[in-house]
């Protein structure tokens, strides 16, 4: 363990760096799904600083686990100030490469969230995607991200539900069926319901503003917004 960030698990995603912007490669499921979670997460970011739209301009965001930069450079080209924070130094060099030839200012630093929380910097908005299922002690997570949002700030994450049908689709469906991810990407017995999500962030002093499914389309690969949480969704929540 490197404080929450479990060693295997950055090794894992540090390994695929050198595919992580290939749209066919083996992050095509979060090519797919980015545009709505990050679409979600940037309209109720505005919304809470009195914008309309998607307009992030000038606002301050931490994106927790941020790979090679796949959301931190959507949030960017909304206007947002990204930080981008990753234990996977392999991925951050991708994420850097990848900014630079965009045209991009993302500040990518090495690190964990409780690591940051150290020190004085806090941000209108911390974003935490697909990472908190694969984090062992979630409390500690929980926590160091409400500490780094500023009072009033907001804490957005998406994840994965531990159902039945996740198991089936997410795990067995999409690693050794359909071979979406590389098989391994994913623990099921990791994976946090909605309500195990939503007291740990009530623990942290957090209140839960709102929350929604994501489904995918098997025809046409595409993502939409559903109020189905049996297997992918997203929640925002508040610092008290």
């Amino acid at each position: 363990m490197t404080g929450t960030a479990v060693e295997a698990e950055i090794r894992k995603f540090g390994a695929l760096a050198d595919r992580w912007w290939d749209p066919d490669g083996p992050m095509r499921p979060l090519h797919r799904m980015n545009p709505l979670r990050t679409g979600w997460i940037a309209e109720r970011i505005a919304k809470a600083n009195g914008r309309t739209g998607r307009d992030l301009s000038g606002l301050t965001l931490l994106d927790v686990g941020c790979g090679a930069g796949l959301a931190s450079e959507s949030f960017a080209r909304m206007g947002a100030r990204v930080t981008g924070l990753d234990a996977a130094g392999e991925a951050l060099e991708a994420a850097r490469a990848h900014a630079t030839a965009g045209g991009l200012e993302i500040g990518y630093q090495e690190g964990t969230p409780e690591d940051l929380a150290a020190t004085d910097k806090r941000y209108d908005a911390v974003v935490a995607l697909e990472v908190i299922e694969h984090v062992e002690d979630r409390a500690a997570f929980l926590g160091a991200l409400a500490a780094l949002a500023k009072p009033g700030g907001q804490v957005l994450l998406s994840t994965l539900n531990r159902t039945a049908r996740s198991f089936l689709m997410a795990k067995v469906g999409a690693e050794y069926v359909l071979r979406m991810l590389p098989v391994g990407t994913h623990d099921w017995r990791m994976f946090v319901t909605p309500g195990e999500l939503g007291a740990g962030l009530r623990r942290a002093g957090l209140a839960v503003t709102d929350l929604a499914g994501m489904s995918m389309d098997p025809l046409t690969g595409r993502w939409r917004e559903t109020r189905d949480l049996g297997v992918n969704y997203l929640v925002a929540a508040k610092r008290e």
